[in-house]
Protein backbone atom coordinates (compact mmCIF):
# COMPACT_ATOMS: atom_id res chain seq x y z
CA UNK A 1 0.00 0.00 0.00
CA UNK A 2 1.10 3.32 -0.67
CA UNK A 3 2.53 5.79 2.24
CA UNK A 4 0.64 8.66 2.37
CA UNK A 5 2.28 12.19 0.85
CA UNK A 6 3.61 14.46 3.03
CA UNK A 7 6.11 15.86 0.34
CA UNK A 8 5.03 18.01 -2.98
CA UNK A 9 7.57 19.46 -5.50
CA UNK A 10 6.43 21.93 -8.15
CA UNK A 11 7.56 22.84 -11.19
CA UNK A 12 6.75 26.51 -11.57
CA UNK A 13 6.31 27.75 -15.20
CA UNK A 14 3.11 26.22 -17.03
CA UNK A 15 2.63 24.84 -13.48
CA UNK A 16 1.67 27.43 -10.34
CA UNK A 17 2.26 30.20 -12.60
CA UNK A 18 0.66 30.46 -16.36
CA UNK A 19 3.98 32.36 -18.17
CA UNK A 20 3.24 30.22 -21.27
CA UNK A 21 2.37 33.56 -23.40
CA UNK A 22 5.36 35.07 -21.53
CA UNK A 23 7.76 32.48 -22.94
CA UNK A 24 6.36 32.23 -26.31
CA UNK A 25 6.37 36.03 -27.20
CA UNK A 26 10.09 36.17 -25.90
CA UNK A 27 11.02 33.14 -28.15
CA UNK A 28 9.10 34.73 -30.87
CA UNK A 29 10.88 38.30 -30.05
CA UNK A 30 14.53 36.32 -30.37
CA UNK A 31 14.02 34.08 -33.04
CA UNK A 32 11.89 36.71 -35.34
CA UNK A 33 14.59 39.05 -34.95
CA UNK A 34 17.39 36.70 -36.22
CA UNK A 35 15.56 34.37 -38.25
CA UNK A 36 12.84 36.13 -39.79
CA UNK A 37 9.57 33.83 -40.49
CA UNK A 38 10.93 30.71 -39.56
CA UNK A 39 9.57 30.05 -36.64
CA UNK A 40 5.42 30.36 -35.89
CA UNK A 41 3.74 29.27 -32.63
CA UNK A 42 3.59 25.83 -33.02
CA UNK A 43 7.42 25.29 -33.80
CA UNK A 44 7.90 27.61 -30.32
CA UNK A 45 5.99 24.46 -28.17
CA UNK A 46 9.02 22.27 -27.88
CA UNK A 47 10.69 24.85 -26.63
CA UNK A 48 8.48 25.25 -23.17
CA UNK A 49 10.16 23.15 -20.56
CA UNK A 50 13.91 22.37 -21.46
CA UNK A 51 16.59 24.58 -20.55
CA UNK A 52 17.22 27.82 -22.78
CA UNK A 53 20.74 26.06 -23.03
CA UNK A 54 19.10 22.92 -24.53
CA UNK A 55 16.56 25.25 -26.93
CA UNK A 56 19.02 27.71 -28.21
CA UNK A 57 21.71 24.94 -28.59
CA UNK A 58 19.19 23.68 -30.97
CA UNK A 59 18.61 26.78 -32.93
CA UNK A 60 21.93 27.39 -33.66
CA UNK A 61 25.03 26.33 -31.33
CA UNK A 62 27.33 29.43 -32.29
CA UNK A 63 25.27 32.22 -31.54
CA UNK A 64 23.45 30.03 -27.94
CA UNK A 65 25.13 32.50 -25.58
CA UNK A 66 23.58 35.65 -27.38
CA UNK A 67 20.34 34.13 -27.88
CA UNK A 68 20.32 33.50 -24.46
CA UNK A 69 21.22 36.71 -23.29
CA UNK A 70 18.71 38.94 -25.08
CA UNK A 71 16.15 36.58 -24.12
CA UNK A 72 16.59 37.03 -20.53
CA UNK A 73 16.79 40.78 -21.19
CA UNK A 74 13.26 40.97 -23.05
CA UNK A 75 11.94 38.55 -20.98
CA UNK A 76 12.36 40.11 -17.72
CA UNK A 77 10.58 43.26 -19.28
CA UNK A 78 8.09 41.25 -20.12
CA UNK A 79 7.79 39.10 -16.97
CA UNK A 80 4.95 41.12 -14.87
CA UNK A 81 2.74 42.06 -17.93
CA UNK A 82 2.57 38.47 -19.21
CA UNK A 83 2.61 36.01 -16.51
CA UNK A 84 -0.43 35.07 -14.73
CA UNK A 85 -1.80 32.74 -11.64
CA UNK A 86 -3.51 29.78 -12.83
CA UNK A 87 -6.70 29.22 -11.15
CA UNK A 88 -6.91 28.36 -7.77
CA UNK A 89 -3.22 28.01 -7.34
CA UNK A 90 -2.61 30.61 -4.73
CA UNK A 91 -5.24 29.46 -2.04
CA UNK A 92 -4.27 25.91 -2.83
CA UNK A 93 -0.97 26.57 -1.99
CA UNK A 94 -1.85 28.35 1.58
CA UNK A 95 -4.14 25.44 2.21
CA UNK A 96 -1.45 22.62 1.67
CA UNK A 97 0.91 24.11 3.93
CA UNK A 98 -1.85 25.05 6.79
CA UNK A 99 -2.26 21.17 6.44
CA UNK A 100 1.32 20.79 7.01
CA UNK A 101 2.88 19.77 3.69
CA UNK A 102 6.57 19.93 2.70
CA UNK A 103 6.41 21.93 0.16
CA UNK A 104 9.40 22.87 -2.74
CA UNK A 105 9.80 24.27 -6.41
CA UNK A 106 11.90 22.37 -8.68
CA UNK A 107 12.78 24.35 -11.62
CA UNK A 108 15.08 24.58 -14.34
CA UNK A 109 14.13 28.19 -14.14
CA UNK A 110 16.82 30.99 -12.59
CA UNK A 111 15.90 31.25 -8.57
CA UNK A 112 16.33 35.17 -9.19
CA UNK A 113 13.00 35.25 -11.58
CA UNK A 114 11.43 32.34 -9.72
CA UNK A 115 11.33 34.39 -6.83
CA UNK A 116 9.85 37.26 -8.84
CA UNK A 117 6.63 34.93 -9.86
CA UNK A 118 6.17 34.12 -6.17
CA UNK A 119 5.51 37.53 -5.27
CA UNK A 120 3.21 37.90 -8.33
CA UNK A 121 1.56 34.96 -6.58
CA UNK A 122 1.98 36.35 -3.13
CA UNK A 123 2.79 32.84 -2.28
CA UNK A 124 6.70 34.19 -1.20
CA UNK A 125 6.53 32.04 2.33
CA UNK A 126 4.41 28.81 1.78
CA UNK A 127 7.36 27.03 0.39
CA UNK A 128 10.46 25.61 2.38
CA UNK A 129 12.79 25.18 -0.53
CA UNK A 130 12.80 26.67 -4.26
CA UNK A 131 15.63 24.40 -6.55
CA UNK A 132 16.55 26.11 -8.86
CA UNK A 133 18.60 25.68 -12.41
CA UNK A 134 21.40 27.45 -10.34
CA UNK A 135 21.35 25.14 -7.39
CA UNK A 136 22.41 21.89 -9.82
CA UNK A 137 24.47 21.08 -12.56
CA UNK A 138 21.90 18.59 -14.20
CA UNK A 139 18.28 19.80 -14.36
CA UNK A 140 15.05 17.75 -14.96
CA UNK A 141 14.47 14.73 -16.18
CA UNK A 142 18.28 14.14 -14.40
CA UNK A 143 16.75 13.30 -10.63
CA UNK A 144 19.59 15.74 -9.11
CA UNK A 145 16.93 18.71 -8.47
CA UNK A 146 14.13 16.27 -7.47
CA UNK A 147 16.69 14.62 -4.97
CA UNK A 148 18.00 17.61 -3.78
CA UNK A 149 14.86 18.88 -2.89
CA UNK A 150 13.85 15.92 -0.99
CA UNK A 151 17.34 16.09 1.11
CA UNK A 152 16.96 19.54 1.95
CA UNK A 153 13.45 18.86 3.23
CA UNK A 154 14.12 16.19 5.02
CA UNK A 155 12.08 14.13 3.33
CA UNK A 156 11.55 10.59 1.51
CA UNK A 157 10.67 9.84 -1.86
CA UNK A 158 7.95 7.37 -1.30
CA UNK A 159 6.39 9.88 0.31
CA UNK A 160 6.96 12.79 -1.96
CA UNK A 161 4.54 13.64 -5.35
CA UNK A 162 6.40 16.16 -8.24
CA UNK A 163 3.73 17.98 -10.43
CA UNK A 164 4.53 19.73 -13.46
CA UNK A 165 3.48 20.34 -16.79
CA UNK A 166 5.92 18.81 -19.11
CA UNK A 167 7.81 15.62 -19.26
CA UNK A 168 10.86 16.65 -17.37
CA UNK A 169 8.62 16.82 -14.57
CA UNK A 170 6.89 13.03 -14.83
CA UNK A 171 9.90 11.27 -16.25
CA UNK A 172 12.64 13.47 -13.46
CA UNK A 173 9.86 12.69 -11.24
CA UNK A 174 9.77 8.72 -12.01
CA UNK A 175 13.88 8.63 -12.17
CA UNK A 176 14.08 10.16 -8.53
CA UNK A 177 11.59 7.81 -7.70
CA UNK A 178 8.51 10.12 -6.32
CA UNK A 179 5.41 9.80 -7.42
CA UNK A 180 4.04 12.02 -10.26
CA UNK A 181 1.26 14.05 -10.83
CA UNK A 182 1.07 15.82 -15.04
CA UNK A 183 -1.61 19.17 -15.21
CA UNK A 184 -4.25 19.33 -17.81
CA UNK A 185 -3.67 23.09 -18.23
CA UNK A 186 -0.25 22.02 -19.67
CA UNK A 187 0.37 24.53 -22.63
CA UNK A 188 1.55 20.72 -24.59
CA UNK A 189 -1.65 18.96 -23.74
CA UNK A 190 -3.30 16.69 -21.77
CA UNK A 191 -2.91 13.89 -23.93
CA UNK A 192 1.18 14.45 -24.78
CA UNK A 193 1.50 14.25 -20.54
CA UNK A 194 -0.71 10.94 -20.49
CA UNK A 195 2.08 9.12 -22.71
CA UNK A 196 4.28 9.48 -19.75
CA UNK A 197 2.35 7.62 -17.70
CA UNK A 198 2.09 9.92 -14.50
CA UNK A 199 0.44 8.20 -11.23
CA UNK A 200 -2.11 11.05 -11.33
CA UNK A 201 -3.78 14.03 -13.65
CA UNK A 202 -5.30 17.08 -12.27
CA UNK A 203 -8.18 18.70 -13.75
CA UNK A 204 -7.37 21.43 -11.34
CA UNK A 205 -4.67 22.08 -8.84
CA UNK A 206 -7.28 22.02 -5.56
CA UNK A 207 -7.78 18.61 -6.90
CA UNK A 208 -4.12 18.46 -4.23
CA UNK A 209 -6.62 18.96 -1.27
CA UNK A 210 -8.16 16.18 -1.94
CA UNK A 211 -4.91 13.87 -3.14
CA UNK A 212 -3.25 14.35 0.18
CA UNK A 213 -6.34 13.27 2.18
CA UNK A 214 -6.30 10.56 -0.02
CA UNK A 215 -9.31 10.79 -1.08
CA UNK A 216 -8.57 10.82 -4.50
CA UNK A 217 -7.30 7.89 -6.96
Amino acid sequence: MAKPITTLLFDFDGTLLDTNELIIQTFQYVLGNHYPGKYERIDILPFLGPTLYESFDSVEPEKTEQLIEEYRAWNKSMHDELSIEFDGVSETMRLLKAAGMKMAIVSTKRKDMIMRGLELLDVEGVFDEVIAMDDVTKTKPDPEPILLALERLGANADEALMIGDNYHDIVGGQNAGVRTAGVAWSAKGEAFLQTFNPDYMLQHISELLQLVKGEKD
